[in-house]
């Protein structure tokens, strides 16, 4: 794949000024060349099976349609495009969810709060098999592993809970997303308030929109139904 050009891109993001802004940046790039747009990961799949593509890039939280979002939306994307190249660019500031992305062998993940020139190094380097981490991401990772044993130990199935519940949908919709039973969904999330400190709901919601996990301009259309008394 490495030495054709332009590289064909597809982008895909829930909100429509982020995809006209990376449009533009990326069309300043003579090597690179937009193929297709998708604002959910509906749209996205279909874009990707009828648009040839060498790198994707994508944001993390596009909540709310058939493929979901998040890991659970870049597996399937990753089983039916093998040799897909992507590139996450997102407001999500968690280190797990970062670990978790690069353990999937997504290497190439760019914060929306640094310069948009990150955009076109990470596409690139994503296309040749390479790791990009805007100054963002990369401080995150850092300031993870020299907090050690200070930071609660969530595993990122916990945090894709506290993702989704955060954007609105109930234990049973999340159990749905996920094919993993109800009584396990409890579990991952009570394990994660327990390890975080958390008695409220409420104060889960706020914990993910703190760390950008929900969608990344702030609530969900619809809010899970919280509870603002401690357990």
């Amino acid at each position: 794949m490495p030495g054709n050009f332009p590289i064909r891109i597809v982008i895909a993001d829930d909100h429509p000024a982020v995809v006209i802004g990376a449009r533009y940046e990326l069309s300043a790039t003579n090597t690179l060349a937009v193929v297709a747009t998708a604002g959910n990961s509906t749209e996205l799949m279909e874009a990707l099976a009828s648009h040839p593509c060498d790198v994707l890039v994508s944001d993390y939280a596009m909540p709310g349609t058939e493929f979901g979002d998040g890991l659970a939306m870049f597996t399937a994307i990753l089983k039916r495009h093998p040799n897909l190249r992507i590139v996450v660019m997102t407001m999500m500031e968690n280190a797990v969810a970062l670990r978790a992305l690069i353990e999937l062998g997504i290497a190439c993940v760019v914060s929306k709060s640094d310069m948009t020139s990150h955009l076109t190094m990470a596409i690139h380097a994503a296309y040749t098999n390479g790791r990009y981490l805007s100054p963002s991401m990369d401080r995150i990772l850092r300031a993870a592993g020299n907090a050690g044993g200070k930071a609660p130990a969530l595993s990122a199935r916990e945090l894709e809970v506290i993702r989704l519940f955060a954007s609105g949908l109930s234990v049973n919709a999340i159990a749905d997303q996920l094919s993993r039973s109800k009584k396990t969904i409890s579990t991952q999330k009570s394990s994660a308030m327990q390890k975080l400190g958390i008695e409220r709901d409420v104060d889960l919601v706020r914990y993910a929109i703190s760390c950008g996990l929900v969608s990344d301009y702030g609530y969900a259309t619809t809010l899970p139904a919280v509870d603002d008394h401690p357990r």
